[in-house]
């Protein structure tokens, strides 16, 4: 039993649920869940660097609110709620023009009307490049 997620979910539902969005072009791959918890990985390529060959800020802005929006959403009856970003706040620790990063998304808070989510993402020698923080408002369906 879960303490987090709603209902049991896998990675290949997670994967297909990037099929059909923003994040896929990114190359994000989700590579482990467990309760409270997702993980991902993607490349820093030509996709994800900025102009001066550093990953882009904006993509580890992306990348968090993508990951904290799916857990949350995983945390509720989607038939009845749904999760809506509200806030992002992200401190960019480090710089990075090459290799894979690994983005961890946790909780901090899962309320009935506010659910707040951390994403850190690190370098491939688990250096902190990014600590970032979703808020989101849990509302009734079709109520967006």
């Amino acid at each position: 039993m879960s303490r987090y997620w709603f209902e049991p979910v896998d990675l290949d539902r997670l994967n297909a649920l990037n099929e059909r969005d923003m994040i896929s072009r990114l190359g994000l791959v989700y590579t482990r869940i467990e309760d409270g918890m997702l993980e991902a990985e993607f490349e820093i390529d030509e996709r994800t660097r900025q102009p001066f060959g550093l990953l882009h800020g904006g993509v580890s802005c992306a990348v968090s609110e993508s990951m904290g929006s799916i857990a949350a959403n995983l945390c509720v009856d989607r038939k009845k709620q749904v999760c809506v970003g509200v806030d992002i706040n992200a401190s960019h620790l480090r710089g990075a023009s090459s290799g894979r990063v690994v983005a961890r998304c946790t909780p901090i808070r899962v309320g009935r009307g506010t659910q707040v989510w951390q994403t850190d993402l690190y370098d491939a020698d688990n250096r902190h490049l990014c600590v970032s923080r979703l808020t989101v408002a849990v509302i009734a369906a079709g109520e967006k």
